[in-house]
């Protein structure tokens, strides 16, 4: 029997794999997504990055883990990119930046302020960060379906957890408008924008960001309003990632 080719970082075998993936930084979240799936098997699992396929709504999907950070996760969209796939949407968690937007409730990014510390060295300042926009309002008609309280605006991707003495620009933000806070999106819409690969993301807010957090404490995602809008989050971005229909890469 040959052995299956797989990807260095990820394990992810380089051949066979759906088109489709769903991303989360949280290995933990990613098997509580597969349980969700039929016919699910786990095909990888190395460091951070835990893979699985399956079926949802009879279509074969990827979900798969990439851990906290813009560094790392660009490693695991290039090789799931490099494995055929052409289109992804993040799911993760986020800071809100504006009054009005509470815990629990879902952020559709249209684009995102490039702050990953990763990009800069892939492709010129310039450069924008968006989603595309079929899947933006896919994400959008599957929160309504789903009643999911949900806003669509720009998204701060941001490489520092906890902010140094460096001002990093978080007030400017909060008066533009800014929705929200996380860490990896914008790596994955500039990569897939130059690969010809569609993607997006969605984030549930766990808390408020438009204070610095200075310290370890106060901050607590681990809440059930949270758990419950990751919930609809799941089915959200499971329903709006098998919606389109079929389209292959157009760059190499």
């Amino acid at each position: 029997m040959s052995q299956i080719e797989t990807f260095p970082v990820t394990g992810i075998p380089k051949t066979g794999m759906p088109t489709r993936a769903l991303v989360v930084g949280d290995p933990f979240r990613a098997e509580r997504i597969s349980r969700q799936l039929e016919n699910v098997q786990e095909v990888a699992h190395q460091r951070e990055y835990r893979t699985f396929r399956g079926t949802w709504k009879g279509t074969e999907v990827i979900v798969s883990s990439h851990g906290v950070g813009g560094a790392g996760a660009i490693c695991q969209f290039q090789e799931l990119m490099d494995a055929g796939v052409n289109t992804l949407i993040r799911l993760g968690t986020a800071g809100s930046l504006q009054r009005g937007i509470n815990d629990g409730n879902l952020i559709i990014a249209e684009s995102c302020v490039r702050d990953d510390g990763v990009t800069h060295q892939l492709v010129p300042e310039s450069y924008p960060a968006a989603s595309a926009a079929e899947l933006v309002i896919a994400l959008a008609q599957a929160a309504g379906e789903e009643e999911a309280p949900h806003h669509r605006g720009v998204v701060w991707t941001r490489a520092a957890f906890y902010p140094g003495v460096i001002d990093l620009g978080l007030t400017g933000y909060v008066e533009l408008g800014v929705l929200a806070i996380e860490m990896e999106l914008s790596a994955l819409l500039v990569l897939a924008s130059t690969r010809g690969v569609r993607a997006a993301g969605a984030v549930v807010i766990d808390g408020s960001a438009a204070d610095e957090l200075v310290e370890t404490t106060g901050y607590d995602p681990h809440r059930s309003v949270v758990a419950d809008g990751v919930s609809r989050g799941i089915t959200v971005s499971l329903n709006a990632l098998v919606a389109l229909p079929e389209r292959p890469s157009v760059i190499a």
